[in-house]
């Protein structure tokens, strides 16, 4: 007796297996095996972040317990940094750095590709220098393992270049989900700073393997918050002003971290090539030596977190920690060890609105919150300030505590934080650590200063459009005194097309007035006036014209002003366009 196994899918008759596959949208093979990968990628990302998770943490509470020897303090850091410096020098250098840049690397500049061997070396190396407690997080390496393993799944089935480069921000997702515990902030932040889209096509992909690493983690490592927060109550609205202050002081010590890390990695950068393999060591031995004023320096730092978010610290340890941690990150990622910013990030924010915190409570017991609440704010605060994601921190927080009486204060701090960081340091840290190599790449923030010129701001108003009865000589004699090949046509201020004296000439019959040219309700290119230039340079390729109206929202007839491209040459700052063809 034979058996046979039929999927699904092999089951169901062919034609309403096309409708299924009609009515989801994925017609094409690709599209159905992206979606199947998404969630390959999930359970994948997932259960490799666990194992990040487990053997980072159980190889650090044996190499530095709690009440081990003062000298382990020393020694462990800088043996393991030595033992992955010669580790990424000689085999894995592409596993430098936290990740983030990388990820977007072979996202813009090389169609995606992560090598097995980069994923494989960022594993063991930051397993190594993670474990032997510098002071870096495991979130970075996480995302470039993630996007990684969704680069080489895509490559083995064989898709595109154009899907592969699809699927690096689902595994940067499904990294982040399973490394922070929160699904939502991890979608937001590969939009958010991955793409530098919030409306990118691939976020329903995204969204599923987030998900799916998430299920994972709690599946493996149970239902529990990364940080275990006492219920917060604003005591007072007078509150909001200490909330503000730790902005500013957030916003501060956010520009004092990325500036002392972006000058000590160029220092690092022109000492001779043959140190590089020593280098991380320099990171190890200031970590150690600090290590052996203040042992809570140790690490990412997250159990002491938690206690400081109760309020039970000392408000002099605390600011100790902060100044000690905003040095050493900085020197352990700029010598080039592998490890990220995101932990160290919400470390020295927790240190700093517990120090703001402790000292409002201490001046205003009456209408303060406990310290730890400023705690819990000033962790967000720092990541606005550092990272320059200021949605996915206040989502990211939020997830975190599952607190949601926080936002309001959270929102305001972060905003502060953000503003200042963003006028003190100008590029944000991932775009200038990818400066430092040369490299120009598009961000959320660039993106905007991109569109950042609107049609507005170069329209021209008051222009009449060309009478639908106008013959041709009178069309002709317009052009030649605007200077354009194109121009629009209707009644006073409503407009009914464009037409061009390419269409004047290759008209058959040729016309004998301008209403000949188009139909009344015919399509014509049209922009509006919050649209940014690049809209209407596409507008205008796409017509093959040089001139098009800009219109009303509300009805499309209604004409505001045209915008041409010698305008838009000329704001761009193109030599010798304006007045010319």
């Amino acid at each position: 007796t034979e058996i046979y196994t039929l999927s699904l899918h092999d089951a169901l008759p062919i034609s309403l297996r096309a409708k299924l596959w009609n009515w989801t949208g994925f017609q094409k093979r690709e599209d159905q095996l992206t979606i199947l990968l998404s969630l390959v990628i999930g359970i994948l990302v997932g259960l490799t972040v666990v194992a990040f998770i487990l053997l980072t943490g159980r190889l650090a509470a044996r190499m530095y317990p709690p009440e081990s020897a003062v000298w382990r303090r020393l020694l462990v850091p800088v043996a393991g940094t030595l033992f992955s410096g010669i580790l990424l020098y000689r085999y894995f250098p592409n596993a430098r750095g936290s990740g983030i840049p990388q990820a977007k690397f072979a996202l813009f500049l090389q169609d995606g590709y992560i090598s097995l061997r980069t994923v494989l070396g960022k594993f063991v190396c930051c397993s190594i220098s993670l474990a032997s407690g510098i002071a870096l997080g495991r979130e970075g390496p996480s995302v470039q393992i993630g996007a990684g393993i969704a680069s080489v799944l895509a490559r083995r089935f064989g898709l595109s270049k154009a899907n592969v480069k699809a699927l690096v921000p689902v595994g940067c997702s499904a990294a982040l989900a399973a490394a922070f515990n929160t699904p939502i902030a991890a979608v937001l932040f590969s939009l958010e700073e991955i793409l530098g889209d919030l409306h990118a096509p691939v976020l329903g992909s995204v969204v599923l393997a987030s998900a799916t690493s998430w299920m994972v983690l709690h599946l493996i490592l149970g239902d529990e918050p990364l940080f275990h927060v006492p219920g917060y109550q604003l005591v007072n609205p007078l509150e909001f002003g200490i909330y503000a202050i730790l902005g500013v002081a957030g916003g501060l010590a956010s520009v004092c971290f990325v500036k002392l890390l972006l000058r000590l990695r160029v220092w690092f950068r022109q000492l001779p090539p043959s140190t590089v393999w020593l280098q991380p060591a320099a990171g190890g031995l200031l970590m150690g030596i600090l290590a052996l004023i203040r042992p809570e320096v140790l690490g990412v730092g997250y159990d002491y977190v938690d206690r400081v978010l109760t309020g039970d610290f000392p408000v002099k340890i605390v600011a100790l920690l902060a100044v000690m941690k905003l040095v050493a990150t900085p020197a352990c990622y700029s010598s080039g060890n592998a490890g990220g910013i995101f932990g160290p990030s919400l470390f020295i924010g927790a240190m700093v609105g517990g120090t703001v915190g402790s000292i409002a409570h201490t001046l205003f017991p009456g209408v303060t919150a406990n310290a730890g609440a400023y705690a819990l704010v000033g962790m967000g605060t720092a990541f606005a300030g550092i990272v320059r994601t200021p949605l996915t921190s206040v989502i990211m927080i939020f997830e975190m505590t599952r607190d949601y009486s926080i936002i309001v204060p959270l929102m305001i701090s972060n905003l502060i934080s953000f503003f200042i960081s963003q006028h003190l340091q100008h590029e944000p840290i991932y775009e200038a650590l990818a400066l430092q190599e040369g490299v120009y790449l598009p961000t959320g923030e660039s993106r905007e200063e991109l569109e950042g010129i609107h049609v507005s701001e170069v329209m021209q108003t008051g222009v009449e459009a060309l009478p639908l009865e106008a013959d041709m000589e009178e069309v002709k004699a317009r052009l030649d005194k605007e200077k354009t090949s194109s121009w629009p046509v209707g009644n006073n201020s409503s407009v009914q097309g464009v037409i061009s004296i390419h269409e004047i000439e290759t008209a058959e019959p040729p016309p004998t007035v301008a209403r000949d040219l188009f139909k009344a309700n015919g399509d014509y290119p049209y922009v509006h006036a919050d649209h940014p230039l690049s809209y209407a340079l596409e507008r205008m390729g796409a017509k093959g014209v040089d001139v098009v109206p800009v219109v009303s929202r509300a009805n499309i007839r209604q004409m505001y002003g045209i915008v041409a491209l010698k305008d838009i040459l000329a704001t761009y700052g193109v030599a010798g366009t304006k007045g010319k063809q």
